[in-house]
């Protein structure tokens, strides 16, 4: 089974995804600049996994912090974590992970910066462990919403590849395919960076699961056709009334599956909600390159010299749209999300 990042012999090492699905290549970063670069480059992508390539960013950035005492060790290390926050804007994991590194440099000030940039190795190998954990409780909570024979219908990738291991959207699968139950699944292509052709049917395929690849624009016709059951995706971010922002795409199958009376399912992290956003329409959205979309992998050019371009890597499903939210601590209809301010 592969490994979508690790801390290894004091470097962490990432799998390629940008190689994938042709290649199986592992990068070794040595300093928190090569996992900054990573992480804008989308050799590593999907807001759990960025979180934790984040974590180990921050470590390795301690390990360069020459300075003895607290105050000008901490001053360096926020700077580490501005310059890995400002990466990318929209998956909020990435930013809750930083905090989590820095605050708990600060709940361990009274001790000595070498024993630090220790633990801080060990908390981010944690937060990888801990994910892994979550992402089978995910699995957990929405495996009955997976009869036997169901057809699931992903988008983008939420496997994982996009996460410690495991995935959020794929573990309901995983864990009902565990339980005996038979599963198909039709993942659509995602343009532009083709997440789901090049990354989720990959490793459906590397772990024996049923998949189909079809192109984006094929949803709607197989929905009438009665050939989807249900549709899980995962998120970079979802907002405190429940609206939901993931790979730009999924606001159209959502609204396929409201005309088509398909249920439609988020599958998350309690780490991907961002109580401290009120609705979608405040979350901010990434533009990427214009040659994602005039080029097939940076490569194949196949539109015209001087077309205008618009790329926004991720849209907001607004919550209306959504029947349930899958985490790890059970599954909430959109507008019950803001109880886990209680739920802690």
């Amino acid at each position: 089974m592969f490994k979508t990042i690790e801390w290894k012999d004091g470097v962490v090492r990432m799998i390629d995804q940008t190689r994938l699905p042709l290649e199986v290549i592992y990068m070794d970063c040595r300093d928190y600049r090569e996992v900054a670069d990573a992480i804008k480059t989308l050799k590593i992508r999907g807001a759990p996994a960025i979180g934790i390539a984040a974590a180990m960013g921050i470590a390795l950035g301690a390990q360069e912090i020459e300075e003895r005492d607290f105050k000008s060790f901490y001053k360096i290390l926020e700077s580490v974590g501005n310059h890995l926050a400002k990466q990318r804007p929209t998956a909020v994991n990435l930013f809750w992970a930083i905090e989590r590194m820095l605050n708990f440099v600060k709940n361990n000030s009274k001790k000595d910066t070498k024993e630090l940039k220790e633990l801080l190795i060990k908390e981010s190998i944690n937060l990888l462990e801990e994910d892994i954990k979550v992402n089978k409780a995910i699995g957990r909570h929405g495996a009955d919403i997976i009869k036997d024979g169901t057809t699931i219908l992903t988008h983008c990738n939420a496997g994982a590849l996009a996460t410690g291991g495991y995935g959020t959207a794929t573990a309901p699968i995983f864990v009902a395919i565990e339980q005996g139950k038979r599963v198909k699944v039709f993942a659509d292509e995602t343009r532009p960076i083709l997440q789901g052709a090049r990354l989720t049917a990959w490793e459906l395929m590397e772990a024996g699961v049923d998949v189909t690849l079809i192109t984006d624009n094929m949803a709607g016709a197989l929905m009438k056709k009665g050939i989807i059951d249900i549709a899980i995706v995962g998120a970079d971010r979802v907002a405190k009334n429940g609206d939901v922002a993931n790979k730009i795409g999924t606001y159209s199958v959502a609204v396929l599956c409201k005309e088509n009376k398909i249920p439609f399912y988020v599958a998350v992290p309690t780490s991907t909600i961002d109580l401290n956003t009120p609705s979608g329409d405040l979350i901010p959205i990434e533009e990427r390159s214009q040659n994602e979309v005039t080029h097939i992998m940076g490569k194949l050019q196949i539109a015209p010299h001087g077309v205008k371009v618009m790329n926004p890597a991720f849209d907001v499903t607004p919550a209306r749209y959504i029947t349930a939210i899958i985490t790890e601590k059970g599954r909430f209809k959109p507008e019950e999300i803001k109880k886990l301010e209680r739920i802690g």
